[in-house]
């Protein structure tokens, strides 16, 4: 008598990959799902693209189509059927993805997501505050200056305090948009302008001249990974949103060279930050070494950019890792260790 068969349906997850946002940013973090969406393993999941502006939420479908996010459980309708996502893969570069408002909305749908909490993302979104909160903890800085909207200081005390060149940028947005090197004071008032064209608050920085370099790190419950530096010389007066997205314009190096010494002080500081800020998922650290060997953090980028020409991909391979195997490990960690 021939003995019964038992099959097992086995059902993939469904990932939502979380793009758009309502800064200027919105075209890197379209082209960062598309890296994503491009890493991700098909077998075991269901990948999906959904799009987040001010004016819809929308999901888009493998026929070309887009159908509504139902924004009261984070699912939608294809034919006969309600999706539900298992997991959101945030790669909203600004607001409302790296600030901390979608995480909260994920939080109360109860949907694992990629990134860090509430609190780590508004905290590292707002540039000044994460600074002065890791300068407490003797991370080394630039010297900076904050301002709200409305909010007036002399360009002379400015300069006084920061020097020249300085640099401005917006304190709540990132790829160099709105950010000038000023080096002259009268360029100083229209560089703030300009800043508080991207958001409310503005921060300026003292200059440091030196290797500008940044490193990767994700953590899961199992292991810890600090990725391999890569070292940034940009061919514009700056790393300008030409020369971070425009390859003709800079040249990445991975691995950096700076010495094993410096490599190794970059990764530890890269992977106590990390701690520090209680971060999740991927993140990217930026940082100047100054000629004397000293190194200073620059920005905490817990949604770092992930088309294929994007730091952390070159790093992870340069790693010699896999970008499928390394965010099914987040995936899966994240909804396995809730």
């Amino acid at each position: 008598m021939e003995k019964s068969r038992t099959f097992t349906i086995s059902t993939k997850r469904n990932i939502a990959v979380v793009a758009g946002g309502y800064s200027s940013e919105v075209v890197i973090s379209l082209k960062s799902a598309q890296g994503i969406y491009s890493f991700l393993d098909k077998e075991k999941y269901n990948v999906y693209i959904v799009v987040i502006t001010q004016e819809q939420w929308y999901v888009q479908l493998n026929d070309g189509e887009k159908t509504e996010i139902n924004k009261g459980d984070f699912g939608f309708r294809k034919g006969s059927k309600n999706v539900k996502f298992d997991f959101a893969y945030i790669t909203i570069h600004g607001t409302p993805g790296e600030n901390g408002i979608l995480q909260g909305y994920l939080e109360l749908l109860n949907v694992p997501y990629s990134s860090c909490g509430v609190l780590p993302a508004a905290l590292t979104f707002n540039k000044y505050f994460c600074i002065q909160y890791l300068k407490s903890f003797g991370v080394e800085t630039a010297k900076s200056v904050y301002l709200r909207r409305g909010e007036k200081k002399k360009p002379e005390e400015i300069v006084a305090a920061l020097g020249l060149p300085l640099f401005v940028k917006p304190n709540d947005s990132g790829s160099s948009f709105g950010t000038t090197k000023v080096k002259s004071i009268e360029q100083l008032q229209p560089a703030i302008a300009l800043a508080f064209e991207e958001g409310k608050e503005v921060i300026i920085e003292s200059f440091i001249p030196g290797t500008e370099v940044t490193c990767g790190c994700y953590k899961i419950k199992e292991r810890e990974i600090v990725f391999p530096v890569t070292e940034v010389v940009s061919k514009n007066d700056f790393f300008d949103f030409d020369a971070k997205y425009n390859p003709a314009s800079v040249e990445e190096i991975t691995p950096a060279r700076i010495s094993k010494k410096l490599t190794e002080e970059v990764q530890s500081l890269t992977s106590k930050i990390y701690d520090r800020i209680a971060a999740k998922g991927i993140i990217r650290i930026d940082y100047i070494i100054s000629p004397d060997g000293k190194v200073r953090m620059l920005e905490v980028n817990t949604t770092p950019g992930m088309t294929i020409t994007s730091f952390i991909p070159q790093q992870v391979k340069a790693a010699g890792l896999d970008m499928k195997d390394i965010l099914t490990e987040i995936i899966e960690n994240e909804i396995n260790n809730r």
